[in-house]
Parts: C-alpha cells; sequence; structure tokens
C-alpha cells in the first residue's frame, strides 16, 4: 500500500474547510488545514504534498500572493494547485502571472464529485512519483551493496521495477486519468516519456540477446 499522500486545504473560514474535508476524506488521504496563507506556507516547509487546494478571497495575504511564494519556492514549485474562487472572478484573473500546468480552478458552488476526481487524479500522479523516486532509491543502494557482483543481477531488478511502474500507469490510463482535464494527460504523458527514457537505458545496459 502507498504511503497517504498529504493534501492542503487553505481558507479563512471554518465552515469551507470542513465542507472541502466532508468530500475529500473518503479519498483516504491526510487533509491538513490552513487558515491562512502564511499558515500554508508554514505547513510546505513541514511536509510534502501531492496537491493544494486554496481559497482566492483571503483576507491579508490571498490565494494569488501564496501561490506566488509557493511557486518561488524550489521545494514547493511544482506542487499542483487549485484555486476555488468565486462565481464573480473571471477565469482570467485566476492564471494571470501563472501561465502553469500545476495550476486548476474551480468556481464556487463546486461540484464535489468533480472537486474529487480532480484531487483524485493528482493524488494519483503523486503515489506514482513517489514509487518512481522510492524504487529509484532502492536500485541505488542494492547497486552500491551489490558492487562486487555481475552487473546483471542488479540490472534484473530495474527491469522488474520499471514494469510495475509501467503497469500502474497504465492503470491510470484505465481509470480515465486525464479524460476531463488536460493538465492531468499533460503530467501523464510527461511521466510515460520519462519511463520510455528509462526503459531505453536498461536495454542498453542489457545489452544484446545471447
Amino acid at each position: 500500500m502507498p504511503q497517504k499522500a498529504n493534501i492542503l486545504l487553505v481558507d479563512d473560514r471554518d465552515d469551507n474547510l470542513t465542507a472541502l474535508e466532508a468530500v475529500l476524506t473518503s479519498l483516504d488521504q491526510n487533509l491538513v488545514r490552513a487558515s491562512s496563507g502564511e499558515a500554508a506556507l508554514k505547513a510546505l516547509l513541514e511536509d510534502d504534498f501531492a496537491v493544494i487546494l486554496l481559497d482566492v478571497m483571503m483576507p491579508g495575504m490571498d490565494g494569488f500572493e501564496t501561490a506566488a511564494h509557493i511557486k518561488q519556492r524550489e521545494k514547493t514549485k511544482d506542487i499542483p494547485i487549485i484555486f476555488l474562487t468565486g462565481a464573480g472572478l473571471d477565469r482570467h484573473q485566476v492564471f494571470r502571472g501563472y501561465a502553469s500546468r500545476s495550476i486548476d480552478y474551480l468556481t464556487k458552488p463546486f461540484d464535489p464529485w468533480v472537486l474529487r476526481s480532480k484531487v483524485e487524479v493528482f493524488v494519483e500522479l503523486h503515489h506514482t512519483k513517489q514509487q518512481l523516486r522510492d524504487q529509484a532509491r532502492v536500485l541505488q543502494r542494492d547497486m552500491e551493496e551489490q558492487s562486487g557482483a555481475s552487473a546483471p543481477s542488479v540490472v534484473d531488478q530495474l527491469v522488474t521495477r520499471v514494469t510495475e511502474v509501467g503497469g500502474a500507469l497504465g492503470r491510470l490510463r484505465e481509470q480515465g486519468v486525464g479524460d476531463s482535464d488536460p493538465r492531468a494527460a499533460q503530467a501523464v504523458r510527461e511521466l510515460d516519456d520519462s519511463l520510455g527514457r528509462l526503459r531505453t537505458l536498461v536495454e542498453a545496459l542489457r545489452g544484446p540477446e545471447e
């Protein structure tokens, strides 16, 4: 079982945070509250997050300013953000200055099913990326431990792990990830491209079949 992902919920109103938790609790992930932009930035220093749900209209540091700080930090710049906006806010305002595939938006009152589906996509992508990172660390450890062993044993392990990650990506496609969200589809394609390059490297390490 993959480790539970952290989902950051940012809103200055407790009732809005409670409503978000009610929608997302069925995902069985860690839901972390932040009642201000400052609190959100502090939480991001302490933990890694799969996705951020960020209210635009907040007193003090609003959603736009908070997002700007998030995107300026190397550690957090690639975390997907879903802006939660009021009905009177123009879509182009939301994307002004944030021309990034890692930013999305939903207009209040939002459809709970749509919100849950968007968050679930980003959680699945987070788990897949984490699996890649974990397997890379395991491979590095194995190569260090087997520095005196024959190379094929390490390569065979890499082949197995590449196959496992490929299977995880295949399951994401079967679930329709990205069918209605171009940003999620782009993220899946990038993971697929990275996996393809890794497969090419593995084949080169294996050498010609005897």
